[in-house]
């Protein structure tokens, strides 16, 4: 890039240019680039005016490194007039204006402004940067992580004045071209981020309100249990904090990051208030429990999960996690606080629901609600782990047992969680031609089913976390009873698999394995279905037809 003369120009907030510009972009050369880092092109080089660009999402996952990606690829004409702003908590949109201004004067075409959302009147005067400098013909990005902020600002400042990119969702191919990783359990581990989630528990520093919150991004520890912070912070520089509405008495009670840790470790993910008011108790204990009790090799076998001192393992989860028992909860829980809550967890795009069908055409679908970043799912299931490590009774066991028991823990996390990613994102990449979903049944359910509306056809799916192929995987996939229920409703099944971890492979009665970290990086091409060495006609898939 051609050298720049030194700026004479005093600025109030932090303004980078020319050699320093230089050098912020030199650092992230040769990195892969997010897939919707198009986007961010076509609109700095459209001939739009009168809209800005809102690159926003959770914390890692890509915003600030898009923008000096995308300064570093500019042509050397447009990089001379190009700046970038890191703004601070103590800024204002004034100061911000004022530098604008000269930026402008100085033949300056284009600005970023990075963490926007850290300014408090951000919210409430976003529409100084459609309504003048983008109308006088500047490309203004901005970029935060208070993605309900962005959000809040497009619903009133900026209304249809703004182009936003999200970078919240990465589902598993995007994530494993970036990292090139292709381990759907380090996908698992990561959540849906470009960090791995924190682990150090008992690490008072990394636990520290400074430390995991500090401005240096590069440094900044991502806190799953944060998504609150975005809400409150987002909520308190809107409209003066006059847009609490409900929330208001759970925000000043300090209940706001009980509630939504509460829903956000429920096993179901569904917003029901019994979540929120019963006593939490963790899913994740419960189920492996009951699951240790009944497992097939004797030699796995073990109720040592019952004798665990239960309610000291609870309050040391809840310690962890900073969530508050029913004594302690002062103020009560409401539908309508969980309706706001869900709302604004939709706009964080941090849930989508992916319903559950029955085979009743007259019921309506329940509610299932995935999370877009399973990371914080599996930072609470590490959590409990290491508070069942320093339960009493456990600690007494040797360590093979304790290894048992710990891992399997995870495994049923990992297992579920599977299950979550492959709906997300096969929903995600489905035409308007499909419907994606889970049907249930009065004794069992079909993990996903693939409804091709325009033929009337489907296809039904297991999903497993194992690597092992074994019959009783995919016995609800060849149950008669089942099957002609879900075909009654949804059409002839034109095929039969189960997404597990190991090799391809063509079971019995037209079962089809196959590997569903290939079956993720495929889409949203879907035609890896399609086998016609293997399948049986009567069988055939028509999602990749």
């Amino acid at each position: 890039m051609p050298k720049q003369p030194p700026m004479k120009l005093d600025f109030e907030t932090s303004v980078i240019t020319g050699k320093g510009l230089s050098a912020l972009a030199q650092g992230v050369e040769g990195w892969e680039r997010r897939d919707c880092f198009g986007q961010l092109e076509d609109y700095l080089y459209s001939a739009e005016r009168d809209r800005v660009c809102l690159v926003y999402g959770l914390r890692r996952t890509g915003k600030t490194t898009m923008l000096r990606q995308a300064i570093g690829r500019m042509a050397p004409e447009d990089f001379r007039r190009a700046a970038y702003i890191k703004a601070r908590r103590s800024d204002t949109m004034a100061m911000v204006n004022r530098d604008l201004k000269k930026l402008f004067e100085a033949g300056f075409q284009y600005a970023f402004l990075d963490e926007a959302t850290l300014m408090k009147d951000f919210i409430d005067s976003a529409a100084l940067f459609s309504d003048v400098y983008a109308a006088m013909g500047m490309k203004i990005v901005l970029s935060g992580t208070d993605s309900l902020g962005f959000w809040l600002a497009m619903d009133q400042e900026l209304y249809d004045r703004a182009k936003p990119i999200h970078t919240t969702f990465i589902p598993y191919r995007e994530y494993s071209r970036l990292l090139g990783i292709d381990s759907i359990d380090e996908y698992i581990r990561y959540g849906g981020t470009l960090r791995a989630g924190e682990t150090a528990f008992d690490d008072a520093d990394a636990n520290a309100q400074d430390a995991s919150f500090r401005d240096n991004e590069s440094t900044r520890r991502y806190i799953d249990t944060a998504i609150c912070k975005n809400i409150q912070h987002s909520l308190a520089c809107y409209e003066a904090g006059g847009h609490f509405r409900h929330l208001y008495s759970l925000y000043e009670a300090g209940e706001l990051t009980s509630a939504i840790n509460r829903i956000i470790e429920d096993m179901n993910h569904r917003f029901l208030i019994s979540v929120l008011t019963e006593d939490f108790t963790s899913h994740d204990l419960r189920l492996t429990a009951a699951n240790l009790r009944k497992e097939r090799d004797p030699q796995k076998r073990t109720a040592i999960l019952d004798t665990i001192d239960t309610e000291a393992v609870t309050r040391r989860l809840m310690e962890l996690l900073d969530i508050r028992n029913q004594e302690e909860q002062s103020i009560g829980i409401t539908q309508a606080h969980i309706n706001e809550i869900k709302e604004y967890l939709t706009a964080l795009e941090l849930i989508v629901d992916c319903p559950i069908e029955t085979t009743d055409p007259d019921a309506e679908p329940v509610e299932h609600i995935l999370f877009t970043q399973p990371g914080m799912r599996y930072c609470q299931a590490q959590a409990l782990v290491h508070s069942l490590m320093k339960d009493r009774t456990f600690s007494s066991l040797s360590e093979q047992e304790k290894s048992r028991v710990s891992e399997r823990i995870l495994e049923e996390v990992r297992g579920r969680m599977l299950e979550d990613i492959v709906l997300l994102e096969t929903m995600k990449a489905a035409d308007q031609n499909h419907y994606i979903f889970k049907l249930q049944f009065s004794a069992g359910e079909f993990d996903m089913v693939v409804y091709d509306k325009k033929e009337n056809c489907c296809e039904i799916f297991e999903i497993k976390h194992s690597k092992e192929q074994v019959a009783g995987q995919y016995r609800h996939l060849i149950d008669k009873d089942k099957c002609r229920q879900a075909e009654a409703r949804f059409g002839p099944i034109r095929g039969r698999y189960v997404l597990y971890r190991g090799e391809d492979f063509q079971a019995e009665q037209g079962v089809q394995y196959r590997n569903v970290e290939n079956f993720l990086k495929k889409l949203p091409e879907l035609e890896i279905l399609h086998s016609p060495e293997n399948e049986d006609p009567e069988l055939r898939p028509v999602l990749g037809g």
